[in-house]
């Protein structure tokens, strides 16, 4: 779709969002003129319409899918495995049933498990992979050849997901989750994968004994098989209301993060909040603070840590950019009077690569936070969120959800490759507001989180040899830290339930400013060519999401 076709269709929907985008455009800022018609149409019908017609042509592309069949030299056997936790109708069952018979790839067998156990009905089952499918809900015409499709490039994986849309009291299709690829800790928060799933009946089988529900079954057979779990990126169901599955959900999660040592709680929106163990003895960690002047900055980012901080063990290491400000000055001064506070000192140019590198040379802890100066601490719990994760051996990089002023969030994750270098994911979205199927609110792996509030262990940190003070001295060197942590087989993760405020760029300035944007065009340039950011596949970002924006936006 063009711009002005995009345009064209928004100004009936949403007059003012048109002509503020037409405002863009006019004044030769096209890049923020197709981000705010995106944005703006975003929970629009028309853009996954459109989507449909584009992809989904499947009347057109049959003979190809047979033929794509006939040259397969395995076909595997899928069952289909029919089941309800509440009390479906028979209208119900008769159009699940139908969209299993309208299949371009055949199911070998329909099982239907609504009046008893899953453990029994997979027992009956004789067929290579099992899909199940809630009685209400249809399966796409392509789903069992996707699937199907899918095994073939991947013989070896046991699990398999794809996409789904929902389906209105008309039946009409709308709000697709194009999801990401597969996220363990994502998983545990919310269950992204029960309605489009195709599970190796043997794996389901052993699973089985251990769930009263398929949700926990799920959790069993993904803790059996590992990370070899394949995302198909096609709408493979159509899911229609279901009964509210959230305290089922979180009586599932609990029963199997507990022999773990977790714990969980109701989190945001129905989603489960997992609390990982901290040890008795908690790890010192060394909180750097890089800062010039800015003594109100300053002021209140340390008032936040040293009086509203419940993690007990910490040390402040305050790296002072030559300050100049009497009141700075004396501030610092006043402050060391803590025994939990130094200053050390950072001369020359402000090189915010350089001055945490410096910082952890003189940390005494066994763990890094990075924290800028114009951040703010909202939750005593801040620190002890971080911690349950930067504790865990296989976990590089940890960050916090940050916010901006007004409450809208600034930093939920970093997905690389968006605008062609990497961007916040959910980027100014109210922070009591779900989003896109509440993804900025649960804990997941990520590519990259921001330097502005980043707890690391000190041997990783060390081990990637830091942040790159050389050729990335200000911007990215946050992104390029974190790929380096997981090139070296650390996973990062973003922790929704750590909050703080960021006044951003308060303290350095807006990379993009006049004074600034020769220096982080250089920067950029650095991140492309060093990690191929301009053709990065993050795998948060599915391929039918728009990678030039950070809202969530279908790709057209």
């Amino acid at each position: 779709m063009t711009f002005w076709e995009h345009l064209f269709r928004l100004l009936f929907r949403r007059p003012m969002a048109a002509f503020a985008a037409l405002y863009w455009y006019l004044t030769r800022r096209k890049v923020r003129a197709r981000n705010r018609v995106r944005v703006a149409s975003a929970d629009l019908d028309y853009p996954y319409a459109m989507w449909i017609r584009k992809h989904e042509r499947n009347d057109e592309r049959v003979d190809e899918f047979q033929a794509a069949i006939e040259s397969w030299a395995r076909k595997p056997r899928i069952a289909v495995l029919l089941h309800s936790s509440g009390s479906p109708t028979q209208s119900e069952l008769e159009r699940s049933t139908a969209s299993v018979e309208s299949q371009l790839f055949r199911a070998s067998d329909v099982a239907d498990a609504s009046g008893g156990s899953l453990e029994r009905s997979l027992r009956g089952i004789d067929a290579d992979f099992v899909v199940p499918l809630r009685i209400g809900n249809l399966l796409s015409e392509t789903a069992l050849f996707r699937f199907a499709e899918a095994i073939q490039a991947n013989p070896e994986s046991k699990i398999f997901f794809g996409d789904h849309d929902h389906l209105d009291a008309l039946g009409r299709r709308g709000r697709p989750w194009f999801k990401p690829r597969w996220n363990r800790e994502m998983f545990l928060a919310q269950d992204y994968l029960s309605d489009a799933v195709a599970i190796e009946t043997e794996v389901a089988r052993k699973a089985a004994p251990r769930a009263n529900s398929l949700g926990a079954l799920l959790l069993a057979a993904t803790a059996r098989v590992g990370e070899d779990i394949v995302h198909v990126p096609h709408i493979l169901c159509h899911v229609t209301a279901a009964p509210d599955a959230a305290e089922r959900r979180l009586e599932a999660v609990r029963q199997h993060v507990q022999p773990l040592g977790g714990s969980c709680t109701e989190g945001l929106y129905g989603t489960v909040k997992v609390q990982w163990p901290l040890p008795d003895a908690l790890p010192l960690v060394s909180i750097v603070i890089p800062t010039r002047d800015k003594l109100e900055l300053l002021r209140t980012c340390m008032e936040g840590i040293l009086e509203r901080t419940s993690y007990a063990n910490f040390e402040v290491l305050i790296v002072d950019n030559e300050s100049v400000e009497r009141r700075t000055k004396a501030f610092l001064t006043e402050i060391v009077e803590d025994p939990r506070v130094r200053v050390i000192g950072f001369a020359g140019e402000f090189r915010f690569g350089a001055m945490n590198n410096h910082a952890a040379q003189h940390a005494r802890g066994d763990f890094l936070c990075l924290l800028n100066n114009d951040t703010e601490i909202l939750d005593p719990e801040w620190l002890t969120e971080l911690m349950r994760y930067a504790i865990r051996p296989d976990i590089g990089a940890v960050g916090a959800k940050l916010l901006y002023e007004d409450g809208s969030i600034q930093h939920a994750g970093v997905i690389v490759g968006i605008g062609g270098a990497a961007g916040h994911a959910h980027r100014f979205l109210p922070a009591d507001d779900p989003g896109y199927f509440r993804q900025a609110h649960v804990t997941q792996f990520v590519s990259a989180v921001t330097a502005a509030c980043l707890v690391v262990e000190k041997l990783k940190f060390l081990a990637v040899g830091g942040l790159d003070e050389t050729d990335l001295p200000v911007a990215f060197n946050d992104v390029d830290f974190c790929l380096k942590l997981q090139k070296a087989g650390w996973r990062n993760v973003y922790v929704p339930h750590a909050v703080l405020v960021h006044h951003e760029s308060k303290s350095r300035g807006n990379d993009t400013s006049r004074r600034n944007i020769d220096r982080f065009r250089r920067e950029e340039q650095v991140l492309q060519q060093r990690w191929g950011t301009q053709n990065f596949s993050d795998p948060l970002l599915n391929p039918n999401l728009d990678p030039a924006t950070e809202t969530f936006v279908i790709r057209l």
